[in-house]
């Protein structure tokens, strides 16, 4: 029951960040006009953007991942750059809708963050990407955005002025944070430890993009090279079972 509980207040905090997300993007548009101005794009509006999108590219990779079908990635990814935090609000939410009322009481995370396998019980059979290549990725993207936050800080200063928060950036800040809370339950189900937890919480709150990279990489150094790296999904006492009915 009390994991029952947990799928159902995931599945309505998604919908309720998702619906955030939405009053806050037709708000700024209507306030505050198209975002494609130049006016807007300042060395901290780029630094938000690019910190953005790198939480971006590691969402879209699990949701390439759950997809079994080409077209359905490709067009979930386009919602995810085009749409942000609310396409990921969204997917996790249809994610955990299409839950089984058996898997909603064993794991709800464990069914939602893995895909699903066919009826005969073996997943979709799929070329994957190596752990060794998620691992060089990750750990590049979070260099480059630490290089970002360094060479801003130096060249614009620090981005705590009032000037810097137009509308447009408050509302990049709001879709960044509703991202971020997606990877902040997927670390508080990953960590065995809640001081961990609030530890990793609390560094991707502060350092963004660079925190999620460097995660991601870290979990896929506690990994094989030779294994699935759909691995790094899962709790370590959960990665045998996964082996056995699932493949990346």
């Amino acid at each position: 029951m009390a994991k029952i509980s947990v799928a159902t207040a995931l599945r309505t905090l998604f919908t309720v960040v998702g619906l955030l997300m939405l009053a806050t993007l037709l708000y700024t548009l209507f306030t505050d006009g198209l975002p494609f101005r130049k006016e807007l794009l300042t060395p901290w509006m780029r630094a938000t953007l690019i910190d953005f999108y790198i939480n971006v590219v590691a969402l879209g990779i699990w949701v390439a991942y759950k997809e079994s079908n080409l077209i359905s990635s490709i067009l979930w990814i386009i919602l995810l750059v085009c749409l942000g935090s609310i396409a990921t609000s969204a997917y996790i939410v249809v994610q955990f809708l299409k839950l089984s009322s058996q898997e909603s009481s064993q794991d709800p995370m464990y069914y939602v963050l893995l895909r699903h396998p066919n009826k005969n019980g073996t997943a979709p059979q799929r070329k994957h990407s190596s752990v060794m290549t998620l691992r060089i990725l990750f750990s590049i993207l979070g260099v480059v955005m630490l290089g970002t936050l360094v060479y801003t800080l130096v060249t614009d200063g620090s981005p705590f002025r009032m000037e810097l928060f137009t509308p447009w950036l408050i509302a990049t800040l709001v879709d960044f944070y509703i991202n971020v809370v997606a990877l902040a339950v997927w670390v508080a189900y990953k960590e065995s430890s809640w001081i961990s937890a609030v530890f990793c919480i609390i560094l991707l709150i502060c350092f963004g993009s660079i925190t999620t990279c460097f995660y991601i990489a870290w979990q896929l150094f506690q990994i094989s090279a030779q294994d699935p790296a759909y691995l790094v999904l899962v709790q370590h006492g959960d990665r045998q079972a996964s082996i056995s009915t699932l493949s990346f």
